[in-house]
């Protein structure tokens, strides 16, 4: 079983690939290469997906989609830790997503891509319309 594991989570070398005769070679082919010119972005979308992947950073998001908030605002949206909630926000802000800025001990952030929040707003009608 351990050996069947192994097998399955190894990546795929050339002996391993489908043996089966392919039916439509053109239409492969013009994959393979659509997708070697995107396979270098992967790994960053892949990062992009996992940062976005956090119930705790969607809800920051979109409750920046509001507006301006002082960190210790987020942090009763979310009921979390004023360190939680700076954490968090540190990623997002690491990514470009949101802007802050300083006013005495208050730090302040906003939203400042709008084509994530759109992106983030479609995919909620996606999903509200799957679930109905």
């Amino acid at each position: 079983m351990i050996n069947v594991m192994r097998k399955v989570t190894a990546i795929a070398t050339k002996s391993d690939t489908c043996a089966i005769p392919c039916f439509d070679h053109h239409k492969v082919n013009q994959v393979k290469k659509a997708l070697s010119k995107e396979e270098k972005h992967l790994p960053e979308l892949a990062d992009f997906y996992k940062l976005l992947g956090n119930t705790t950073r969607l809800k920051i998001l979109l409750a920046l989609a509001h507006g301006e908030l002082c960190v210790c605002d987020i942090a009763h949206v979310l009921a979390l830790s004023m360190a939680a909630t700076s954490h968090q926000l540190k990623l997002l802000r690491n990514q470009g997503w949101l802007d802050m800025r300083n006013d005495g001990k208050m730090v302040y952030y906003w939203l400042n891509s709008e084509d994530l929040l759109k992106a983030l707003k479609g995919d909620l009608e996606i999903l509200e319309a799957r679930l109905g």
